[in-house]
């Protein structure tokens, strides 16, 4: 009887999730694997891809040319990777206190407050960029108080460079750590921090062995929403960095548009896939050795 309902059971789920796989198989699933072929064959004479196999453009890609080391590349994605990580650790920084913020609020402040975090997700990424464009253009107030503090020269604009590209970011991102930490910090147990604190515990040695703990699958989960999408991010750079802020989204963006390389921007496209992967797995193998260490 336990076998055949375990039958039934797993055809079940095959039946509701078959559709859904079968869709991402076929829609994403074969893409990728057309790009992963793509990124090791030659560039055409018109922009294409066509034979001989080759590994030219990974290696490109790592620096090595024809003409010897190009470190140009390796520092987009030494850029990208960083760019990703500082967005990260600012949601963390801002988002953490929020975070709490919220989880104290009476009921129907709670309410109102998440919505507003979640109001930028009401309007489109592009005319969010567009309006830091705008607020930190030559002559906006932001401007013009950076430039009487002497951070930027009299005239100039705070867009576009990296500061613009990391306000639009953070901007951006910290909804998507809020919300998963939010989550966490709601069902925390005050009960062990209160305990800890009534046994001598300093608030630093409270929050890192009491509350922690806890709310540390909120962090992992915002952290990599935020990291993964970060790292690849295409529009923010573009619009409010330039020329100056190139990345692994404007880069693969060239590739297939002006520069027409598809095999090297498929290759782009495959290392930008096999960071994220990684970063992925690093977390699910954090998350499976504390559920082993947690059932020890």
């Amino acid at each position: 009887m336990k076998t055949s309902a375990a039958q039934g059971g797993a055809r079940g789920a095959w039946i509701t999730a078959g559709p859904a796989l079968a869709w991402l198989l076929v829609f994403l699933g074969f893409p990728l694997l057309l790009i992963a072929a793509a990124s090791g064959l030659t560039r055409g004479d018109y922009g294409d891809f066509g034979l001989p196999v080759t590994g030219e453009n990974y290696a490109r890609l790592a620096g090595w040319t024809e003409l010897g080391f190009d470190p140009l590349y390796p520092r987009i994605l030494a850029r990208s990777v960083v760019m990703g990580a500082a967005t990260t650790l600012l949601c963390l920084v801002l988002g953490t206190p929020l975070a709490f913020c919220i989880a104290r609020l009476p009921g129907r402040w709670r309410s109102l407050v998440l919505t507003l975090v979640i109001v930028p997700f009401w309007t489109n990424l592009l005319i969010r960029t567009y309006g830091w464009q705008m607020l930190l253009a030559p002559g906006a107030p932001l401007s013009r108080a950076a430039a009487a503090l002497g951070f930027i020269a009299p005239g100039d604009g705070l867009y576009p460079g990296w500061l613009a590209v990391g306000l639009g970011m953070v901007c951006d991102f910290l909804p998507f750590l809020v919300l998963p930490l939010y989550a966490s910090v709601e069902k925390l147990d005050w009960t062990l921090a209160e305990a800890a604190a009534d046994l001598g515990a300093p608030p630093v040695r409270v929050f890192w062995h009491a509350i922690l703990p806890q709310i540390r699958p909120g962090l992992a989960a915002g952290a990599a929403l935020v990291f993964l999408p970060a790292t690849g991010q295409f529009v923010v750079p573009d619009l409010l960095g330039g020329a100056r802020t190139l990345m692994l989204g404007n880069a693969i963006q060239q590739q297939f548009g002006a520069s027409r390389d598809w095999p090297f921007g498929a290759a782009m496209a495959c290392v930008t896939l096999a960071l994220m992967m990684a970063a992925a797995g690093v977390r699910f193998w954090r998350d499976r050795s504390g559920v082993v260490e947690g059932g020890r």
